[in-house]
């Protein structure tokens, strides 16, 4: 149980840091808290309002990672390295997958509000 509790610890101090530092991550909680309401109105089931709030959620969950990734190449070395580069590059890639999967959940479910029809 102490590591639960641990873990927990460490995942709050985490999303302090980045709440007050990174800018990135401070957008997509505003967009956590636009999408909530929204994503009510949008979707056509509960199903669809917990696909349009993970859609969110996993783009959050990328950009925290990616943000570990940034600050453990930082750790080894702010000099350029072309390996410290392809990483870092990496993670960005990773977050523009993840703001494409949500862009095409949330594209998706705006067409069947509008349209009343499934896709």
């Amino acid at each position: 149980m102490q590591r639960l509790i641990d873990a927990f610890i460490n995942s709050v101090r985490a999303f302090r840091k980045l709440a007050a530092h990174e800018k990135a991550f401070q957008q997509e909680l505003m967009l956590l808290a636009l999408a909530l309401p929204a994503g009510w109105f949008i979707s056509v089931s509960w199903r669809g309002y917990a696909l349009l709030i993970g859609a969110v959620l996993l783009l959050i969950m990328v950009e925290v990672l990616n943000t570990g990734i940034e600050a453990a190449c930082d750790a080894i070395s702010r000099e350029f390295h072309i390996d410290i580069q392809l990483a870092k590059d990496c993670g960005s890639l990773a977050v523009l997958i993840s703001i494409v999967i949500a862009g095409g959940v949330w594209g998706i479910a705006l067409i069947e509000r509008l349209t009343g029809a499934p896709i």
